[in-house]
């Protein structure tokens, strides 16, 4: 598998068909499944350090009339631009610092160090796909996202979050309501006054086709949370968010601003600049959507690292949120290729301390009175171990409820988004960073089920509801299917997401390569 994921991927730029080989894809699922994640690894004689590092390759699956059309094509940022030109690697990355030409003039290098002292990051967008206004976007956590054509997947240019607000970073991880608005979040490290954490939302209705504007021209500001620690601002991949609260988890996962300063200087990648603070604590901010103000109770946990959040509802005067959690931050290094490209078994050994992925509930109580009782659990809902206790000065620790060990790139049911919910879908992990099993996991019963077949690497499980569903889990999963025997072709799995059985297997006549996240287009939307 290893060598599976670390190769490069190829371009499929026109549509192929897919053949339906197992039973029948159901005529109602219409629409476009965009993928994302890394596909190029090496350009002329230069090779990536990490898997997170390779070059954007965007994949679309279109269903109409119980058929399966496959395109992809690498998106055309100005960092691939460059590095095709140049035919090796010209542009750094997360875990690839890329020097001047020793050969360039001294005035050229002088001022090429000097433009890395506060790094311009990469446009180079493999994480997710992601929706502002009418527009789709190609995004990873930088300050730059590139607009892509969801029918034809060609890039159609970039833009820079600093042009509209005031921003170094931000997340590949929005939330939509029920009006078609984004919400994301972002940091303001340097350039910006007093660094801060931003919390903005994207109007539905901000696109115009003549003449053409962006969407995060009518950004919206909801409020700013100052660093626990200026130099040291909290890393965050996602965060929650419910029908009135914003749920940031402020981890002591951080990224430390002298050292990416100094970075180039040093010879060390900016993915070094990233340390866990074991002997720390995680804060939780609860921010009032309409209000934009934070309730000011201090809540805290444990150190825990957090990419992922699951899902996050009100219930009965309680928040309650769940994510995906680790111990430490070794997940990071686990991507680097030279460890991918290690055989199976010993790439188990190296890798043994892995700190498996944990499911959490937390749940905050909002009605905090300074009369309640010190020591006691203020959760009262009866569905959840989750604790919440009063400490004498006025916080108030949390300890969460594990649902589930072993799971990560979560989905549910997005009708259920920020809702009350009883489902959600992922990818199994255990010994290694590669999924082989997707599975569903009842909140209510403590059960799941899972589909694998072996040899088989599936993608993360993608739930699309069937017209006119009332039941949560009414409607099928999609997950991109790849094999690391050459007798079984890349596939389109789509699952019942009821019972978990297979409903169709659409192979593709053509490579597909492993990829990371995504979203998908009901046919009325993506026209």
């Amino acid at each position: 598998m290893q060598a599976v994921i670390t190769r490069n991927g190829c371009e499929t730029p026109e549509p192929v068909k897919a053949e339906v080989k197992a039973g029948s894809v159901p005529s109602w699922l219409q629409g476009t499944l965009l993928r994302n994640g890394p596909g190029l690894f090496s350009i002329g004689n230069s090779e990536y350090n990490h898997w997170f590092d390779g070059l954007s390759l965007i994949h679309s699956f279109t269903f109409s009339n119980g058929e399966v059309t496959y395109r992809s094509k690498f998106l055309k940022s100005e960092t691939y631009k460059r590095n095709v030109k140049a035919n090796k690697i010209v542009v750094s990355e997360f875990g690839t610092v890329i020097y001047p030409d020793p050969c360039k003039n001294i005035f050229s290098r002088t001022f090429t160090h000097l433009q890395n002292i506060i790094p311009d990051f990469t446009d180079n967008n493999l994480i997710n796909i992601i929706r502002y206004g009418q527009d789709y976007y190609a995004s990873s956590e930088i300050n730059y996202i590139n607009q892509i054509d969801p029918d034809t997947l060609e890039t159609i240019g970039r833009i820079n979050y600093r042009n509209h607000i005031a921003l170094n970073l931000a997340t590949a991880h929005p939330h939509y309501d029920e009006e078609g608005n984004t919400y994301n979040m972002g940091s303001a490290i340097i350039g910006f006054g007093r660094p801060k954490y931003m919390i903005f939302k994207v109007p539905a209705d901000t696109s115009d086709k003549n003449p053409k504007k962006p969407a995060l021209r009518k950004v919206q500001q909801i409020c700013s949370i100052p660093f626990r620690s200026s130099l040291c601002p909290s890393y965050f991949h996602s965060f929650g968010m419910t029908e009135n609260y914003i749920v940031f988890v402020e981890q002591p996962f951080k990224l430390d601003i002298l050292k990416l300063a100094t970075a180039y200087f040093r010879g060390i990648n900016w993915g070094s600049c990233l340390k866990f603070d074991e002997d720390d604590i995680t804060l939780f901010h609860i921010i009032n959507i309409k209000t934009g103000k934070a309730i000011s109770t201090r809540f805290y946990t444990d150190a825990l690292v957090v990419f992922h959040h699951i899902n996050a509802y009100e219930d009965d005067g309680h928040v309650v949120f769940d994510l995906i959690s680790y111990k430490d931050s070794n997940l990071y290094n686990m991507f680097y290729l030279e460890n991918l490209k290690k055989d199976t078994s010993h790439f188990i050994q190296t890798h043994k301390s892995f700190s498996p992925p944990s499911c959490q509930r937390f749940v905050i109580p909002l009605n905090v009175h300074k009369e309640s009782p010190r020591g006691c659990n203020l959760v009262t809902l009866s569905d959840t171990t989750a604790q919440a206790v009063l400490q004498e000065d006025g916080s108030i620790y949390c300890q969460p409820d594990t649902l589930f060990e072993g799971m990560e790139l979560p989905g549910i049911n997005y009708k259920f988004n920020a809702k009350k919910y009883r489902y959600f879908y992922g990818s199994r992990l255990e010994w290694s960073p590669h999924p082989n099993k997707i599975a569903k996991f009842d909140i209510v019963t403590r059960k799941h089920f899972e589909w694998e077949q072996e040899n088989c690497y599936p993608s993360e499980p993608v739930f699309v509801a069937s017209p006119g569903a009332v039941e949560e889990d009414d409607g099928v999963i999609l997950s991109s299917v790849i094999s690391s025997d050459p007798s079984i072709s890349p596939f389109m799995l789509v699952l019942n997401a009821k019972t978990f059985e297979e409903l169709a297997r659409a192979s593709i006549p053509t490579t597909v390569h492993i990829d990371l996240h995504g979203l998908f287009i009901p046919a009325a939307d993506s026209s």
